[in-house]
């Protein structure tokens, strides 16, 4: 039987959920998604720069589910830019808290 996922802890709500390729119609672009956890990772330890173990302590998760979480984020966001993706931040299993 498979363990259940925890909610992850997310203290930020992006004010804005869609990024995009200027000079390309919407009608063109491939989207990348971003759950809102990722999207919480990144924020954390790149522009916070949080250590690792402080970051999966603000989340509420281990290390290594944080790593995991940091690594596909910043996979996406590198293939939305190198290829000319649209970022939708969007869904995920988290809470709102402090």
């Amino acid at each position: 039987m498979v363990r259940p996922r925890l909610c992850r802890r997310v203290r930020f709500q992006p004010n804005v959920s869609y990024f995009k390729p200027a000079g390309i119609r919407m009608i063109e672009l491939q989207e990348s998604v971003l759950s809102v956890e990722e999207f919480e990772s990144v924020r954390l330890k790149d522009l916070e720069g949080l250590e690792q173990e402080e970051c999966a302590k603000r989340m509420n998760i281990s290390q290594p589910t944080f790593n995991r979480l940091v690594r596909g984020a910043r996979k996406k966001i590198a293939d939305a830019i190198v290829n000319g993706k649209a970022i939708k931040i969007e869904g995920g299993n988290y809470r709102i808290g402090r």
